[in-house]
């Protein structure tokens, strides 16, 4: 909602794993106990929590549109203790803007507007209303200027105002610049886009939401504007001066709404991702323009489509956005071309300890770093590659015509059977990790982490372009 409540991707770019395991039975709305866990990732967040002093954490982190990791840590509220489990429902600020402008785009699907049409249509006495489209207001490049700007709860909003009264007093005023010559920032913009979905389709906005979008899904814990009142709901909570965290004051209704008024779960979200990406929420055009980079007048893109901001690492695309009100602090990245997502939720908007933690969280669904003079290589990707051989040697089953001349000799008879031995009590890999990869001497090298019920072993994997392996060697983690 606030002046930062826009994801800043280079925050987001960094190293990456990829990671594999099932999921059938998470999107089924079954419990997530089933799914295995990255044991290290759970260390690693819970032992966060308790370092950076945060209050509840809700986290979910999907690979290959499968559960790495889905579950709650620490508490709702410092005053009742109650421990965040999958279903605690977070305050997810801005990242409701993606759902607003979804909403805009089923409508457009539906026949009943077009994102072409004008402000004025709808609202004819707002500022330069017959020069600003709609989908100018969803890419925040209208010129309306911000209501919410400021990284605390004011005066103003303290007291209950409708969302026409907030329109009318931002939306009635200089525009900030010229639409479309800029980017900036304006929770105004997505107020109107709110009150267009209820207006053209005669229903309240968590209404045409819920049917439209929350109940196909199966997000069965994500509501608009909640009584939050219940047991289900995390409360929110700020720091001031480096206190520690003590209740937040809430915005009053009124002020959030289309632009920031959602609760939701990590799990409800991944759920969220994996359908908008993988085409069960919007139509194909629909579903590009809602991710496409908007173009300034002078040719400049934006890095922000619908909703959404729009990046690019090593050639794959990057969806991300954060949000907050009062109390709370969100974040959502999802990579389309691997089905991969990271969504972290927290009841403290301490921004610069939980962006920590999330970059941590982020690294295992991000694109790793690829090398440009890499080979391409005949056969299975890596990390199929380093799990099959792997098998081979439990069983002692190695085919040398798979083998380089070298890594042949160096495999003896003796080797294997010791391999075998060695290997066979681990069982089958659950899981393949490429960390790295990297060219040398014209052969792709592959560094790749295989997980097991009882640990995890490294391996160290050379393939010439023929796809042979020339060197596969095991180390303990």
């Amino acid at each position: 909602m606030r002046a930062l409540r826009h994801v800043f991707l280079s925050l987001l770019l960094i190293g990456s794993a990829t990671l594999v395991g099932p999921l059938a039975a998470w999107m089924n709305g079954q419990s997530s106990s089933a799914a295995p866990e990255s044991k290290a990732l759970d260390a690693f967040v819970a032992e966060q929590l308790k370092v950076k002093g945060l209050v509840g954490l809700s986290v979910a982190v999907i690979k290959e549109g499968r559960p790495e990791l889905v579950r709650g840590y620490g508490v709702s509220s410092l005053s009742n203790k109650q421990p965040v489990n999958e279903n605690t429902m977070f305050a997810i600020g801005s990242i409701t803007k993606q759902f607003t402008s979804a909403c805009i785009l089923l409508l457009a699907e539906d026949g009943k507007l077009t994102v072409g049409d004008k402000v004025a249509k709808y609202y004819p006495n707002l500022t330069r209303a017959n020069d600003i489209s709609l989908l100018d207001l969803m890419n925040h490049v209208s010129g309306y200027p911000d209501y919410y700007p400021l990284d605390f709860v004011d005066r103003r909003m303290l007291r209950p105002v409708t969302v026409d009264d907030v329109i009318r007093q931002y939306g009635t005023t200089k525009l900030d610049f010229e639409p479309g010559t800029k980017w900036s920032y304006s929770n105004t913009g997505f107020l109107i886009l709110g009150r267009v979905v209820e207006k053209v389709s005669g229903e309240p906005f968590g209404q045409f939401l819920t049917h439209r979008i929350l109940k196909p899904i199966g997000m069965d814990h994500t509501a608009y504007e909640p009584d939050t009142k219940g047991s289900g709901f995390a409360r929110g909570h700020s720091s001031f001066f480096l206190s520690p965290p003590e209740a937040a004051v809430s915005e009053q209704k009124g002020w959030i709404a289309a632009a920031g008024a959602n609760y939701s779960t990590a799990s409800d979200l991944a759920k969220w991702d994996l359908a908008l990406t993988g085409g069960k929420v919007l139509k194909p055009e629909t579903y590009k323009l809602m991710t496409t980079s908007r173009k300034l007048a002078d040719g400049r893109l934006t890095g922000y489509g619908c909703g959404l901001s729009v990046g690019e690492r090593n050639g794959v695309t990057v969806l991300s956005h954060n949000g907050a009100v009062a109390g709370f602090y969100a974040l959502n990245t999802m990579i389309p071309s691997s089905k991969s997502a990271a969504i972290l939720l927290s009841n403290f908007d301490d921004y610069n300890e939980v962006n920590t933690v999330f970059t941590n969280i982020v690294r295992s669904v991000l694109p790793q770093p690829s090398d440009p003079n890499l080979p391409k290589i005949a056969g299975l990707p890596a990390a199929e590659e380093a799990m099959a051989f792997f098998h081979r040697l439990q069983t002692a089953s190695v085919d040398r015509s798979e083998l380089g001349d070298e890594y042949s000799y160096f495999l003896t008879d003796a080797k294997i059977k010791a391999a075998a031995e060695h290997l066979r009590p681990y069982g089958a890999p659950t899981a393949a990790d490429v960390e790295g990869m990297h060219e040398r001497g014209g052969l792709e090298v592959s560094m790749v982490r295989l997980t097991f019920k009882c640990g995890s072993l490294k391996a160290s994997m050379y393939r010439s372009p023929d796809g042979k392996i020339q060197q596969y060697l095991i180390q303990k983690d």
